[in-house]
């Protein structure tokens, strides 16, 4: 195990301890914002790791570089708008996730300026680093999006298609959810999601690359 491979361990524990707490607390702290004080009876308001950790999905970002935290509970009862209150709460963990990403770009764009000046080893590990976090951020975010039980990506797509799919996912998920979730362990850790997961997280990638075209030329006048 070389150095890189060291720091590419410890950047995917930083994302265990650090990202995946702000993604679920971005749930619980929108559901709460939108009406649901459930989150936060339950503890989950909060940015403390131990709150928000799942091992499975622990195991599977630190192997694949895509997993889960603890599911957040809601109760949409208690939203002013049921459907758009489940959008609005599922969507803030994947921009969470991409916001993670953009300062990590700039940070990483930042530092990697400096290498380039400097030759500094130093100045190339922290880069590294930012450069990993921030990829494993939009593979969170691109897992995320999947429309299909249990990730976010289907109470995003359900709210486009109205009370009768939700009937329908409900039933079905009572039948067949089970197999689903032995379906997508299988698919996280035999890697068969490897590749339209980094199709997406390379165009998200070249869009925060867009969003930070001004530091580029601000860069090159600092260093």
């Amino acid at each position: 195990m070389d150095a890189l491979d060291i720091l590419e361990i410890g950047s995917k524990l930083i994302v265990i301890f650090l990202c995946t707490p702000v993604h679920e607390f971005a749930h619980a702290w929108a559901a709460n914002k939108l009406g649901d004080d459930t989150p936060a009876y339950q503890g989950r308001l909060t940015l403390n790791p131990l709150a928000h950790i799942d091992p499975i999905g622990a195991i599977g970002i630190l192997f694949c570089g895509f997993g889960w935290g603890k599911p957040v509970q809601v109760n949409p009862l208690r939203f002013k708008e049921y459907r758009k209150g489940m959008m609005l709460t599922a969507l803030a963990g994947p921009v969470s996730n991409f916001i993670l990403a953009f300062f990590c770009t700039i940070l990483y764009k930042i530092f990697w300026a400096a290498y380039l000046t400097q030759y500094n080893v130093a100045m190339y590990w922290v880069a590294y680093i930012f450069m990993i976090i921030g990829s494993i951020n939009l593979g969170l975010a691109a897992f995320n999006l999947i429309p299909v039980y249990p990730l976010d990506g289907e109470k995003i797509f359900a709210y486009f298609f109205g009370n009768i799919h939700n009937a329908k996912i409900n039933s079905f998920m009572s039948k067949y959810g089970r197999y689903i979730t032995i379906g997508f362990f299988l698919l996280i850790f035999t890697g068969l999601l490897d590749r339209p997961l980094g199709m997406i997280q390379n165009f998200f990638a070249w869009i925060l690359d867009k969003l930070t075209f001004w530091l580029d030329p601000l860069l090159n006048l600092i260093f």
